[in-house]
């Protein structure tokens, strides 16, 4: 019985990295969620509304117009021409494209009948506008 136990203390050798592999991937993991979990966009001050309603859809695009009047489709700047070679796009490989329109309060009125007459060139109907909730 004692050469059986004098015989589990031999010296290993290696080294079991097992643990440190799971700790490993772990932080890997937690990386990857934190860093794709920022939603890239414009920041925008929108203006306030009372209803609300929910349209996060997989696909939808994002339209923003900021105060000095910048379009952006997701987070690129573009011209209202590129915008419609843009949504075009992706109008043809989603015929039910949604597109999330976010305009600063500040924004000239005729920038955003700019952007809706693109939407309405490409027959685009799933049309929401971003407000914020009044306090």
């Amino acid at each position: 019985m004692s050469a059986d136990i004098k015989g589990d203390n031999q010296p290993y050798d290696d080294i079991n990295i097992t643990p440190m592999l799971d700790l490993a991937y772990v932080l890997l993991v937690t990386f990857i969620i934190l860093t794709t979990a920022s939603v890239q966009g414009v920041r925008v001050q929108s203006p306030q509304t009372k209803h609300i309603s929910n349209l996060a859809k997989p696909q939808t695009r994002a339209v923003t117009i900021t105060a000095d009047g910048t379009i952006y489709l997701d987070a690129y700047p573009v011209s209202a021409d590129q915008l419609l070679v843009s949504l075009g796009q992706y109008k043809a490989a989603n015929p039910n494209l949604p597109v999330v329109l976010k305009g600063d309060a500040a924004t000239q009125y005729d920038k955003v009948i700019e952007v809706l007459n693109v939407l309405k060139k490409l027959d685009i109907t799933e049309v929401g506008l971003v407000t914020k909730r009044a306090q």
